[in-house]
């Protein structure tokens, strides 16, 4: 490829990132005009349309003759899709609210048939703790906090994010076997076993995929690893 190829590929990319940037910012609640895309991206509508054409082939958005519409899994995937692109991390997650990244996981979840406690509260040891997402299937409860973090996968960030939720998953489990949960009850304690498994989900890849044995887990990967975890509950940190 000669620089001028070169240079029109890093054009192209740049304008779609905006476009994808403008279609998280401007589809949230409702579907957006093509009309006003193209003004907040600041790209000409005939460079845009040609950009949202490719997004529709790739599944990224729903369009019509004049307007753009998203749904929940797609503006996470047009997030990831932005980020590859070179988009500004604390930028795309500002677009993309905890609570539509909290229901994508919870989709997972019940996908594969868990049943799904969302914002999960319990007091424990004189403590009130929250747990994101319960993933609950007979004998698995997963424990996960969703993390779509503004400021990118340190190892250090990861490290404290894992540490916090297996400290909130003990608590769980102290509070399960010693006492009677005094906030919502979910319908696993008349279980016989009861496995709980901290997982961390994150918006994208990070350094590793594990540490101190719990998965850090792409939010997009999560259905396939949910699919695989039962036969893989002994490679974990756990808690009975």
């Amino acid at each position: 490829m000669n620089s001028k190829s070169l240079g029109k590929a890093s054009d192209l990319s740049r304008v779609d990132r905006e476009i994808l940037i403008s279609i998280l910012k401007l589809t949230v609640k409702e579907p957006v005009s093509k009309a006003l895309l193209s003004r907040d991206a600041r790209v000409p509508s005939q460079v845009a349309e040609e950009s949202l054409r490719r997004f529709f082939d790739d599944g990224l958005i729903r369009l019509s003759d004049k307007t753009v519409e998203t749904s929940l899994t797609q503006r996470i995937k047009i997030a990831i899709t932005a980020l590859r692109f070179g988009a500004d991390s604390e930028k795309v997650c500002g677009f993309l609210s905890w609570q539509e990244f909290e229901s994508v996981a919870a989709m997972a979840f019940e996908a594969n048939n868990f049943a799904v406690e969302r914002r999960f509260r319990f007091t424990w040891a004189n403590r009130k703790w929250e747990i994101d997402v319960l993933g609950c299937k007979e004998p698995v409860i997963a424990c996960a906090d969703c993390k779509h973090w503004h400021h990118g996968l340190g190892r250090s960030v990861i490290a404290r994010a894992v540490e916090a939720q297996i400290e909130r998953t003990k608590a769980l489990v102290d509070a399960l076997n010693f006492a009677p949960l005094t906030h919502r009850k979910p319908r696993l304690t008349s279980w016989k076993q009861r496995i709980l498994i901290p997982l961390i989900l994150s918006l994208v890849p990070g350094p590793f995929k594990f540490y101190k044995k719990t998965p850090i887990v792409p939010i997009l990967q999560l259905q396939n690893f949910l699919s695989e975890l039962p036969a893989h509950t002994d490679a974990l940190t756990c808690f009975h």
